[in-house]
């Protein structure tokens, strides 16, 4: 079965967009191609025409950061995610979120940009990348730009990028800081693939003291068509002392204002409304306990 008819492996920028441009809406963007290439085999319809393939631009490869942020290029993988020593520490919730993401083969392939570009709500590592506050960098309608990671969805596999003409360049974030860390969790169900039941991904910071809460996000997913920050939560832990009393009742604030929906392929709601509370007081619990002892190692990560 012919997928494409042209298949273009770009080494800058510039060049993949003049790819793309010169299609006129008949290409598309590759880079690990694990959900390209299922869409294209399910579509059944006539071969794409072109493929421009991002994993040679240098660009797009590689994490780096400078003085204020961590910057992840769309092509990077999971497996490069999870290696990484510095998102161990200072990212660890996109550590734990990317180390669970299908097995070895697919982690060594798929990319971090890929889930965002595809726009699924329930993807492991937008998870995590929304309670890190992150931006991405994109190329949309011939212009360079930053967007907050939740506008790049706009609904379950919806984009704000066009992926026969747009471009999503990195990803970037503030790494934690002494006083700040994350967690992530999920409860999955295997079915052919891993696929998760609910993922839940929180950013903590506390006072110098590491007493109090000073400023909280969380992320749970899929509960919403979008990526969902908890709102109501990081509302309540404001100023809270960091204990099992605050965390109790901020299950409670998450079981009042959290209301999921019953998936075939998922669960009832009613059992992931309990997962929520099950998902958020594993996750806040740990992120304490890594501010205040001031150790992050990843939990749960795939070899």
């Amino acid at each position: 079965m012919k997928l494409w008819n042209h298949y273009h492996s770009p080494q800058t920028v510039d060049e993949a967009v003049t790819a793309l441009s010169q299609y006129g809406g008949k290409a598309r963007v590759i880079a690990g191609g694990t959900d390209l290439l299922v869409d294209l085999r399910a579509e059944g319809a006539d071969p794409q025409e072109a493929l421009v393939d991002v994993t040679s631009i240098r660009e797009l490869c590689h994490i780096t950061a400078d003085e204020k942020y961590t910057y992840i290029g769309a092509g990077v993988t999971h497996a490069q995610i999870v290696k990484s020593p510095a998102l161990a520490e200072r990212a660890t919730c996109l550590v734990e979120s990317c180390g669970v993401v299908g097995g070895p083969q697919v982690r060594n392939v798929a990319t971090l940009g890929g889930n965002v570009a595809h726009a699924l709500p329930a993807g492991d590592g937008t998870t995590s990348l929304v309670a890190l506050d992150a931006q991405a960098e994109i190329i949309k309608d011939g212009q360079r730009q930053w967007q907050p990671i939740r506008e790049m969805y706009l609904g379950p596999g919806k984009s704000l990028l066009d992926s026969t003409r747009d471009l999503l360049i990195r990803l970037r974030f503030e790494p934690t800081r002494a006083n700040q860390a994350t967690a992530f969790k999920r409860i999955m169900r295997p079915q052919g693939v891993a696929l998760p039941i609910l993922g839940c991904a929180v950013w903590v910071e506390l006072d110098e003291a590491r007493e109090h809460f000073t400023d909280a996000r969380v992320c749970l997913a899929p509960v919403a068509p979008r990526p969902y920050r908890a709102a109501e939560v990081e509302d309540y832990l404001q100023g809270q002392p960091a204990n099992e009393d605050t965390i109790q009742q901020a299950l409670r604030v998450a079981h009042d204002t959290l209301n999921p929906r019953t998936s075939k392929y998922r669960a009832t709601a009613e059992y992931r409304q309990e997962m929520i509370e099950v998902l958020l007081k594993r996750t806040l619990t740990l992120a304490i306990e890594r501010v205040q002892t001031g150790t992050a190692v990843p939990e749960g990560v795939g070899a």
